[in-house]
């Protein structure tokens, strides 16, 4: 898995710290998101796609990485 943000699309709401506060945070400043972990730990990944999915602003992006088998 690898996150990206889209700062310009953030509305600081922080839906996205609540759901994963391990992956995301917000600037003191104006609250847009910070992202802590581009690519978190398995653990993790039900976290992220929920902060995905509730982010007002769909300013979170999640690429699987989906791996070639051999």
């Amino acid at each position: 898995m690898k996150i990206t943000i889209d700062e310009d699309k953030c509305c600081s709401a922080g839906q996205c710290v609540l759901a994963a506060p391990e992956i995301f945070d917000q600037r003191d400043a104006d609250g847009v998101v910070v992202l802590l972990d581009a690519t978190p730990e398995l653990a993790q990944h039900a976290s992220a796609r929920e902060a995905q999915q509730i982010c007002p602003a769909s300013a979170i992006a999640i690429d699987e990485l989906t791996r070639p088998t051999s």
